[in-house]
């Protein structure tokens, strides 16, 4: 019972994987507003608004937990079809990138301190860096689907 009903269901699970990143996606580009509202009231010597630093931090370690929990389970959906994890190469790699990218911002995020410039220009450089790729694992994810 256990393996017809794995088998009538295994065919959907790179649907939902699919969107879930699409999801996982859109709550980037959310992040990454409040990052920008940020960046743009602070360069312009506006007051800080404490509730979007505030959900900005708390937001993005769950969202990096997120990202990576999408790519193990692309990999694993992968590899249980394919049994092997190369299947798709460009898109493998890209997801691969993108969650050695969202790991480093988090570890960027870590280092910025009142007065520290260049890790604020890491962190936004990056996050730009990731909205891309992003963008474009999506279109590679979506070139399989269709």
């Amino acid at each position: 019972m256990t393996e017809e009903l794995n088998g009538a269901l295994f065919p959907y699970f790179k649907y939902f994987h699919g969107f879930y990143n699409l999801f996982v996606i859109l709550l980037f580009f959310c992040q990454a507003g409040l990052g920008l509202k940020i960046r743009r009231d602070r360069l312009a010597g506006k007051p800080l608004t404490m509730g979007a630093i505030k959900k900005h931090r708390r937001f993005g370690p769950f969202l990096s937990v997120l990202s990576v929990a999408g790519f193990l389970a692309g990999a694993g959906i992968v590899y249980l079809d394919e049994g092997h994890v190369f299947e798709h190469p460009v898109h493998f790699l890209t997801g691969l990138l993108i969650i050695s990218l969202v790991c480093t911002t988090f570890l960027v995020s870590r280092k910025i301190r009142s007065g520290k410039k260049e890790w604020r220009d890491a962190h936004f450089a990056i996050g730009i860096l990731i909205l891309c790729l992003y963008l474009f694992q999506a279109y590679l994810g979506l070139e399989m689907l269709l």
